[in-house]
């Protein structure tokens, strides 16, 4: 089995093993919450649970940088979202992630090490 620190270049393959984790659901922020694009549940940031995140630097641009969250919600809704940060940081999503209460957070920033 592929160790997944292996996979720290590239959000795609973190984001396939934690898909076969079971977190699938897709998000978007629209009006400072969270929605689940399959089932329309809304979250809002206290809702919220960062289970990880990874932090990524564009390969031949570093000011290309990127976050991927991986999320929990109170309900069945497991997933990712991946979204920029630093310049090319999307306001509304920035947002939201500062509005997490910090005792959201996971002390875990991957939770698929110990594979």
């Amino acid at each position: 089995m592929i160790k997944s620190d292996e996979y720290a270049k590239h959000e795609s393959d973190f984001i396939k093993q934690y898909q076969n984790k079971g977190y699938r659901a897709n998000y978007q922020i629209v009006d400072g919450a969270l929605i689940d694009l399959e089932t329309k549940e809304k979250f809002k940031p206290e809702q919220v649970k960062v289970v990880a995140e990874h932090r990524y630097e564009g390969m031949s641009n570093p000011s290309d940088m990127s976050i991927l969250y991986v999320l929990e919600t109170p309900t069945a809704s497991k997933g990712t979202f991946l979204t920029g940060f630093g310049p090319s940081a999307n306001l509304e999503d920035a947002e939201f992630f500062k509005t997490i209460p910090d005792a959201n957070y996971s002390e875990n920033s991957n939770i698929l090490k110990d594979e």
